[in-house]
């Protein structure tokens, strides 16, 4: 059947008639009385482009929108159905037009390529009756034939896969900015020359050369010097191993082969049901181990299809917007360099690590786009609007007229702030403030002179280990830390003590899966547990600090208790370097972050035990509200200008002056002008935040009467119990 459906494919006729002679073909071989297929066009409608047993005179005039009907909904879920009595099924829609009430079961499947989908391919029965595992597993087969064949065929009414117009799709923002740029996808496309297959006994041997050849490079890897001495992150490629040599998974490609296609479609197909199948679990070790799946498959492609990989357009030097389904911190860094404009994910949260990385090399992000990789192809022109957290595809004239005048103002603006680099943060009335940078990775220290920020607020030490299979040793550690204190000069580098667990979780350490990780064991938790891990941390940074000032800060102190558990390790690691280096820093400061309700009760004896204190805005605020900052329904709920946020954020800072402790605030908040001159009328001279907000909140401190300001909101906290926002922004409107 497959090579009688691949004959009618490559012979004569035009497009239509050939697909008219294809569900024929398949309507007759599989018993049918109807075959159809849907093509997702423009904006994925889906039309009715063929059929065998419908009325014709629907071809082309029938659709269905994403999620509408039986059709609409296996193009949505990207999983096949099967149905006895289809109309008894809750998303059935009858369309009189079709002449289908006379047929009782329906059987479909998606026809997709790669992540896409490019139609739906159906056929259905007068009698009830459900196909069989092995009869929709033959229809997936045929639908593979076909995906291969619609990507280069012109139907009537235009291609699937060419000539879409434009479209704006709405997502969440990670980091601001807008950008401009040719779409390139993350993943390579490994693309199937052959689908069906001549001889199966050669396919099978095709298969099995792949595998011996991918599986001796996993062992010459296990084996290389680097990664041979144990520890946790042998168990992660030794699970890594397991799983490329799963035998139900090569089983599977093995029983594709035997139903007629390629080595190489066989796995594309088995890595095509398996995303299908996971797409819909929530459970993030199960999600990992779908990810693990994804790259062991595009290895053995890559194998099996030697020189058909294709290198998405890399633009020769163009400016590109970088396009995933999702991507880790690390990944981004291969890209990093001036043709990379923008980043734009169809999943991912506004606290996505990979914002991290994309604030340091101040490129807009928006995350959250639906369907994102079904509507961009590579080289589509993309515009981003990490402000808004959306992405125009294929813009049209007005878009891009649009966009010239919003670049051209940000140009003026930068140029504005660049003029400020030199100048120091002092208000009309004489309140000095230090402005910091937050960073965490070394491309950020080399941003200090560039945006005149005033030393290191936050330096997250936890970056390299979540970008690296292994866990870097005291020796990595310590050269990573050198540098970036070499790289500061006499500007001071606060260094945050690793804060994994939660939503960062290390490739090299076992994490168990918890109901409410935010909430679990994570930060200062982990290194009071597993001490080693804290002291190797502290030991690198006092090795590599010299004779300069040192200060280190604990993540997420819940309790004082805590803290000096922590604060005694770091002097057991001071009174082993005493005994062993020949220079020691000048000092040693260890603070606390105020992130944790529970600290925020005890903030008058926490300050007195602490050197220094920084408030932690992100956290602290989700906490408070309960509220999850990464949730579309949450993350926006509670202000941080609201007074109850506000009269906690002025406690934290009367503690720190009544304790001796210097206060800072290293969140978001610390960031965004009218938050910041918030803080500093509260009693904050020290705000750390990403190198592009430090021009912005420093013009806005220039322009303002601190201690003005500071009566202003004092009144209003005592008169309003809901957000100041609007009061404030009136006030500062007023004042110029």
């Amino acid at each position: 059947m497959l090579r009688r459906l691949r004959d009618v494919m490559a012979g004569i006729g035009t497009p239509q008639q050939r697909l008219d002679s294809t569900v024929q073909v398949i309507a007759h071989e599989l018993g049918a009385e109807v075959c159809s297929i849907y093509v997702q066009r423009p904006g994925r409608v889906l039309e009715l482009c063929a059929t065998q047993g419908l009325n014709p005179e629907a071809v082309h005039r029938l659709f269905f929108q994403p999620g509408e009907g039986l059709v609409g909904h296996i193009a949505e879920t990207r999983l096949p159905l099967t149905l006895a009595e289809a109309q008894k099924h809750p998303k059935f829609a009858y369309r009189p037009e079709t002449g289908e009430e006379a047929f009782q079961s329906f059987a479909g499947v998606p026809i997709r390529r790669s992540d896409r989908v490019l139609g739906v391919l159906v056929v259905q029965h007068v009698s009830m009756r459900e196909l069989t595992e092995e009869e929709v597993e033959s229809l997936e087969t045929l639908a593979m034939v076909l995906a291969e064949v619609l990507a280069t065929m012109s139907l009537p009414g235009g291609d699937p896969g060419r000539d879409r117009g434009p479209l704006l799709i709405h997502g969440l923002r990670i980091h601001e900015g807008v950008a401009i740029g040719k779409a390139r996808l993350h993943q390579p496309r490994v693309v199937i020359g052959g689908v069906v297959a001549e001889d199966p006994a050669v396919e099978h041997e095709q298969l099995r050369a792949a595998l011996a050849d991918m599986h001796a490079s996993l062992d010459r890897v296990m084996e290389s010097e680097a990664l041979s001495a144990a520890g946790e992150h042998r168990d992660v490629l030794e699970t890594y191993r397991l799983i490329a040599r799963d035998t139900g998974w090569i089983g599977r490609i093995r029983d594709a082969i035997d139903s007629g296609l390629t080595a190489p479609a066989a796995v594309q197909r088995v890595r095509d049901d398996t995303r299908s199948r996971m797409a819909a679990v929530k459970d993030e070790y199960l999600r990992e181990r779908l990810a693990d799946f994804e790259d062991v498959a595009l290895r053995l492609l890559r194998r099996l299809a030697p020189g058909e990989e294709v290198l998405e357009v890399d633009g020769g030097g163009e400016p590109f917007i970088l396009v995933a389904r999702s991507m880790g911190p690390a990944e981004l860094l291969d890209y990093a360099g001036d043709q990379l404009k923008g980043l734009v994910l169809e999943e991912a949260s506004a606290t996505a690590h990979v914002g991290i990385v994309a604030r340091a090399l101040d490129i807009p992000v928006a995350g959250r786009l639906a369907h994102l990789i079904d509507e961009v192809d590579p080289g589509d022109l993309l515009i981003v609007d990490g402000d808004h957290g959306q992405v125009f595809v294929r813009p049209g004239d007005d878009a891009r007229a649009q966009f010239r005048e919003s670049l051209s103002a940000r140009e003026a603006l930068r140029a504005r702030y660049a003029a400020l680099r030199g100048t120091p943060a002092v208000s009309r009335d004489g309140a000095r403030v230090s402005l910091q940078m937050n960073a965490g990775l070394l491309v950020d220290v080399t941003q200090l002179d560039t945006v005149g920020a005033e030393g290191i607020g936050l330096y997250r030490t936890e970056i390299p280990f979540l970008v690296r299979r292994e866990y870097p040793d005291v020796e990595a550690q310590t050269e990573l830390y050198r540098r970036i204190l070499d790289s500061a000069g006499d500007r001071p580098v606060t260094f945050r003590t690793l804060d994994a667990g939660g939503d960062k979780r290390l490739h090299a350490f076992v994490h168990d899966v918890e109901e409410n990780p935010a909430l679990g064991w994570r930060a200062l938790r982990i290194g009071l547990d597993q001490p080693a891990i804290l002291r190797q941390q502290v030991r690198a940074m006092i090795h590599a600090g010299g004779t300069r000032s040192l200060k280190i800060m604990v993540p997420m102190v819940a309790t004082v208790e805590e803290f000096r558990a922590a604060r005694a390790i770091v002097n057991l690691e001071i009174e082993r370097a005493q005994t062993r280096l020949d220079e020691m820093p000048a000092s040693i400061a260890v603070g606390a972050m105020v992130e944790v309700p529970s600290a925020l009760l005890a903030i008058d004896e926490l300050a007195e035990a602490a050197d220094f204190l920084s408030v932690g805005s992100n956290d602290l605020l989700q906490f408070l509200f309960a509220a999850d900052r990464a949730g579309a329904r949450t993350a926006n709920r509670y202000d941080p200008l609201s007074a109850h946020f506000l009269q906690a954020l002025k406690r934290i800072a009367d503690a720190g002056r009544a304790g001796g402790a210097e206060v800072s605030v290293c969140g978001e908040m610390a960031g965004r002008p009218i938050e910041a001159l918030a803080l500093v009328a509260l009693g904050y001279r020290s705000l750390s935040m990403s190198a592009v907000s430090i021009g912005p909140v420093k013009e806005a401190i220039l322009s303002t009467d601190i201690n003005a300001l500071s009566e202003f909101i004092l009144y209003s906290m005592k008169k309003n119990t809901g957000s100041l926002r609007n009061r404030l922004k009136s006030y500062l409107a007023d004042h110029r």
